[in-house]
């Protein structure tokens, strides 16, 4: 049996992160942590939080949306239209990155395919667009989110025969079978409405696979005002509707 741990949307969240990774430490037994994207972007810890994640030997880190975009200001490439709205953000990221992480965000893929225990599993972000898997960010190469029913998923991923389909994007936990593959999504570690970092562990045997949808507490206080002692860009906006912060302007 194999266990492995699935991440997503960490999002400049460096105690969240943190808190998940000491959790999945103390389990001792989980082989290799899959992160799917969005590691960046909207949390102002970006530093920390790449440090932490490229320092590991256990990590595959996949690259999301925000990533991309925030790269595509590194190397003066075409920004995504989509994204119009947190550009400003999105520089500010940029200016507070250490050069040394603008190569390792380059090379990082947008999908892994992995056979365990005979199953086979697919790690992405979300779905891309049919002809676009290979296209810069500024092309618009993710999917549209949709309502993450069955139907939706079959849809949206109706391109693929992995027996596991892992994602994120959304920030939404789930774990749903459809008619061909299981879906999964661990929840976004980053943006929550609670001090609390959702991610998931599964149990991968040859005759069942076991998924844990598990969430790891942690103090937050400091995280939460550093948006305003850094002056994030958007911060009263980010507080409202990724972090659950009432009062605050929209």
């Amino acid at each position: 049996m194999k266990k492995i741990a699935i991440l997503a949307d960490v999002h400049g969240n460096a105690p969240a992160l943190k808190a998940v990774l000491q959790e999945i430490d103390r389990r001792r037994e989980v082989e290799q942590i899959y992160v799917l994207g969005d590691t960046i972007g909207i949390g102002p810890d970006t530093n920390e939080v790449l440090e932490a994640l490229f320092a590991r030997k256990d990590v595959s880190l996949l690259a999301g949306n925000h990533d991309e975009a925030v790269l595509a200001l590194v190397r003066g490439e075409a920004y995504p239209a989509s994204h119009a709205q947190v550009r400003e953000h999105h520089q500010w990221i940029v200016d507070r990155m250490d050069r040394k992480f603008h190569s390792k965000l380059a090379g990082l893929p947008r999908t892994l395919l992995r056979t365990l225990e005979g199953r086979t599993f697919r790690f992405t972000h979300y779905a891309l667009v049919r002809g676009k898997e290979r296209a810069p960010i500024g092309r618009e190469p993710y999917a549209s989110i949709v309502k993450p029913t069955r139907e939706n998923l079959e849809t949206l991923f109706r391109e693929c025969r992995e027996d596991f389909i892992c994602f994120g994007h959304d920030h939404l936990p789930l774990c749903l079978r459809g008619n061909r593959s299981m879906f999964l999504n661990p929840g976004s570690v980053g943006c929550t409405a609670e001090p609390s970092a959702p991610y998931a562990i599964l149990e991968v045997a040859k005759d069942s696979v076991q998924v844990h949808l598990e969430e790891a507490a942690y103090d937050r206080t400091e995280f939460l005002a550093s948006y305003e002692r850094l002056k994030v860009p958007d911060r009263e906006f980010i507080l409202k509707v990724f972090h659950g912060q009432p009062g605050v302007k929209p």
